[in-house]
């Protein structure tokens, strides 16, 4: 952790790891499905004799491509059946940005190489990509290259109340976090700011200001207010027909 703490990278977490001799296979089905390589799922299925150490390296070109994207290349969940993962793996290309170096993209589409035995699978060819041709390995390993991200030691750098599982399964685990936070800012409403405040105010306004529009009830009103005018005409002209009666009785009067 003393070298974690000066931005130097390690990963970690190698408790179901197993020594395979190279000319042996593995049978054991462990790991987790997002970062599983192909020939993983082939063996569950009975297709194929077992696995070999190439299995980490697709599982470092997913965890590559999830720190450079924020997502995976292959969306698949613990649910998901083998058969349907197994078609996916052929019929899925994954998205590879344009903004994205061609290096970079070879260097990815080396380790996610669906063929095991066509996949990059060694340090040596891994230092003989164009993408780390420049990498000082020596340097890397004495940790004398200096780290993009520093963390700060005062503060707590990974969110304690998110579920491991969740975060390990979910497709985009990121997106999923930020929509939890703002459900979760949601549901306590303002903290007390004024600028959250202010904007509390004029959402209440608008909810409490906004008019439910309605087409069945306008519609009916449209209609109980043309039978009102057609009424109030009718009665208008029977009052006219009235006067006019009353002006002609009282002409009559007057010329009898």
């Amino acid at each position: 952790m003393g070298q974690l703490s000066y931005g130097h990278t390690h990963l970690t977490d190698f408790n179901i790891a197993a020594i395979v001799k190279d000319d042996l296979k593995a049978t054991s089905i462990a790991g987790t499905k997002p970062y599983m390589a192909p020939e993983l799922f082939q063996t569950s299925e009975g297709t194929h004799p077992g696995y070999s150490f190439a299995v980490d390296w697709w599982s470092l070109g997913i965890t590559a491509y999830e720190l450079l994207r924020g997502q995976r290349p292959y969306i698949m969940r613990s649910s998901t059946p083998t058969s349907e993962i197994l078609q996916a793996f052929h019929k899925v290309h994954p998205c590879y940005p344009a903004a994205w170096s061609v290096e970079i993209k070879s260097l990815l589409r080396k380790l996610l190489c669906v063929d095991a035995q066509k996949r990059l699978s060694s340090l040596c060819e891994l230092k003989d990509t164009e993408c780390l041709s420049n990498v000082n390995w020596d340097a890397v390993l004495s940790k004398d290259v200096p780290p993009g991200f520093i963390p700060n030691r005062r503060r707590l750098n990974c969110d304690p109340t998110f579920e491991l599982e969740e975060m390990i399964l979910e497709s985009k685990p990121l997106h999923k976090k930020k929509k939890r936070l703002a459900r979760k800012t949601r549901d306590q409403g303002s903290d007390g700011s004024p600028q959250n405040g202010q904007l509390q105010q004029r959402l209440d306004c608008v909810q409490r200001d906004f008019l439910i529009f309605n087409r069945e009830k306008l519609t009916k009103a449209k209609a109980d207010t043309d039978s009102s005018d057609t009424n109030l005409t009718e009665q208008n002209r029977a009052h006219e027909d009235g006067q006019n009666n009353n002006v002609t009785s009282a002409a009559a009067c007057l010329s009898s």
